[in-house]
């Protein structure tokens, strides 16, 4: 019993990491194609894309598909991991705020939980499991 418990309440390094690398891997494997769609219908969805800063619809599209599709490949790899959530994290607010700012919370509620991840990687970083895990250990040498 003391086993299980101490299994149940302790946390390690080890499972931490594991953790980050399945979070990292499983939040870009799952908005690379919301890039990859709006990537492939560019032409088509770039006349009538909301543009919520006011800089064009195509520039706007230009900008989540960076996100979505480019920055996300970054965070799979957990490659300038931090740098990479930045565009990640103002696109789903974007969508959240403004987007769907009147929308009901099951509207919304997909964009909230990516952007409420990427802040929780912005604050942990990309875990031993990364890219710049090895950079920075290089870099340490």
């Amino acid at each position: 019993m003391k086993k299980l418990l101490k299994f149940i309440l302790a946390t390690n390094e080890s499972g931490y990491s594991w953790g980050l690398l399945v979070i990292r891997i499983a939040a870009a494997s799952l908005m690379i194609p919301h890039g990859l769609a709006k990537l492939e219908n560019f032409s088509q969805m770039s006349q009538q894309f909301p543009d919520p800063l006011g800089v064009g619809s195509a520039l706007s599209l230009s900008l989540i598909i960076s996100a979505e599709f480019f920055a996300s490949i970054l965070l799979l790899f957990g490659l300038f991991t931090r740098l990479a959530l930045i565009p990640l994290i103002f696109g789903m607010g974007v969508a959240v705020f403004v987007i769907h700012g009147a929308d009901p919370m099951q509207v919304k509620e997909l964009a909230v939980l990516y952007m409420l991840v990427f802040v929780g990687l912005i604050i942990t970083g990309p875990g031993k499991y990364s890219v710049d895990r090895i950079i920075a250990d290089r870099i340490k040498s």
